[in-house]
């Protein structure tokens, strides 16, 4: 029997993105319907980079194109922006499911499920843009998301930490307003897909709160000084606010690391 492990490999090293949505898919069908194994002698190799198709180009962030609200071309950069986001987002949950070995069957449960949501995610954004007349690839794109699974390639708790506690989440806190201003504009199709993606990407949130605060019991830390430790170490302490509370709280947050987290936006 094929290992999940395996099975994840081969969705991070698929290039082409329509095949890395319909192969997640799959493979989150086979681990669902128990045709994949927890083999946990499965090889560790490493990963440098993911799969991905020759665009976008990756830039830093300061020389990405202008992302307005009230034309077709910005709203497609806009869309293509999310698109990127999530396609980075397959690869981080299915990074998470092939490095961080012996942890609960849960664990795996649900970062398969994040990576089967994500891969539903881009597919309806490729969807929307080829309806606009664009394709994936069409604007400039940067990294930060795999380079962030890079610095935390080494602790299970530090990725559950930082990836979906802080920069996953930030998209809980932005993706309000980009709707009430597509909405402004008209494009009611696109808010009903961030309407969408919006409510699974608290559960996604959630799910990494969960795993971060049950490693921290598990090694005898107290999980929000440590969030707040990691913060400063890896972020320097540059959290961007405002915070969607009410999204945050749902995806588990703590009001006390909600006041830290606005302390941190008022001085950043």
């Amino acid at each position: 029997m094929k290992s999940i492990f395996e099975s994840a490999a081969a969705c991070v090293a698929e290039c082409d993105p329509t095949r890395k949505v319909s192969i997640s898919r799959e493979t989150a069908d086979g681990w669902r319907n128990g045709v994949l194994s927890l083999d946990k002698h499965t090889p560790l190799l490493a990963i440098a980079e993911p799969g991905r198709p020759p665009q976008p180009l990756l830039v830093p962030p300061r020389e990405l194109p202008k992302r307005g609200f009230n034309t077709l071309a910005g709203r497609a950069a806009l869309i293509h922006a999310v698109a990127h986001i999530e396609f980075n987002a397959i690869n981080l949950a299915w990074d998470a499911v092939y490095r961080f070995r012996g942890m609960p069957q849960s664990f795996y449960d649900d970062w398969v499920r994040v990576a089967d949501e994500e891969a539903y995610h881009f597919s309806l954004l490729q969807a929307r843009l080829r309806a606009l007349g664009y394709v994936y690839g069409d604007f400039s794109a940067h990294n930060g998301l795999w380079e962030m699974a890079k610095d935390t390639a080494h602790d299970v708790l530090i990725r559950m930490a930082l990836v979906p506690r802080v920069l996953e989440a930030r998209g809980l806190d932005v993706t309000p307003g980009m709707m009430a201003r597509l909405s402004v504009a008209g494009d009611d199709e696109t808010v009903g897909l961030l309407e969408i993606i919006l409510r699974d990407e608290i559960g996604h949130v959630e799910i990494g709160s969960r795993w971060f605060r049950w490693l921290c019991e598990q090694r005898g830390l107290v999980a929000e000084s440590v969030f707040r430790e990691l913060i400063q170490r890896y972020m320097k302490g540059q959290i961007k606010g405002p915070f969607h509370r009410n999204a945050r709280l749902q995806a588990g947050f703590s009001e006390s690391e909600l006041a830290a987290l606005e302390q941190m936006g008022r001085t950043a």
